[in-house]
């Protein structure tokens, strides 16, 4: 079985740089052979990447997060283009809107999701999107601005009607460990029909952690308990599940499953 983490803060599980390796190392040793590095702003990515280049399992994705959108930061847009130079950065995001926490104004947050998604068209790279509060607009945006290269709908938090609109553009659906709580049935309907195809799977830690760990901040480690729920809901083994996922998740950010970027 291997897996691939689509979506970890690692820099937000812990500051100190050796403990961010271990929690990579200790990934590993669950057989989760991919993580793609999540920061909300270009700020924290390039220390993160300095720090994780080494470990050849991670993959980085750059952007600004609508949590960002009063301080985006000094030549944002160029920034982000200079960490899409950079190895193994394969995305732009996390981007997208948030209207729980009312960052800024939901004009300034459109305006700052708008710019990010031309900008990965004009760069040809697949879109990490974030959404709360926020479906509708999101979904309108996506569909007048997707990227050639498509985007996903991080830590899937809408229902099977929603997932139906967003599946006739580019669009992957990305569960994270919300999906395994008990009362979380809008998430487990989409989970059992759509398309295995056009699914990835992710930690999305130190936030929304497995069932099983309630309480704790969650770790990229934790995801084979993820995967072995959404292989029960589909009725299939863990196997063919992780394998799935697995190269879902390399289809979609361009990643050589044998050679890695």
């Amino acid at each position: 079985m291997r897996l691939f983490d689509t979506h970890a803060h690692i820099g937000l599980i812990d500051e100190d740089p050796i403990e961010q390796l271990i929690v990579v190392q200790e990934a590993r040793h669950e057989e989760i052979e991919g993580i793609l590095s999540i920061c909300n702003n270009v700020r924290d990515f390039f220390g993160i990447y300095e720090n994780l280049k080494t470990a050849s399992n991670v993959y980085f994705a750059v952007g600004v997060s609508p949590s960002e959108v009063t301080n985006p930061g000094r030549d944002w847009e160029s920034q982000i283009e200079k960490g899409l130079e950079l190895p193994r950065v394969v995305a732009v995001g996390e981007t997208g809107l948030d209207y729980y926490r009312r960052f800024g104004n939901k004009d300034s947050q459109i305006e700052l999701f708008v710019q990010q998604l031309e900008l990965a068209d004009r760069l040809d790279k697949p879109v990490v999107v974030h959404n709360r509060d926020a479906g509708n607009d999101v979904l309108e945006i996506l569909q007048q601005k997707i990227p050639s290269r498509g985007a996903v709908l991080h830590c899937f938090s809408e229902n099977w009607s929603y997932a139906q609109k967003a599946l006739e553009l580019p669009i992957y659906i990305s569960f994270a460990g919300n999906v395994t709580y008990r009362n979380a049935r809008n998430l487990h309907e989409t989970a059992k029909n759509m398309p295995l195809e056009r699914m990835l799977i992710e930690s999305e830690s130190p936030f929304m952690v497995p069932a099983s760990h309630r309480g704790e901040r969650n770790r990229p480690s934790y995801l084979p308990e993820t995967a072995r729920f959404l292989a029960d809901l589909r009725g299939i083994s863990e196997e063919e599940l992780s394998e799935a996922l697995y190269q879902n998740s390399c289809r979609f950010f361009g990643i050589d499953p044998a050679q890695g970027r």
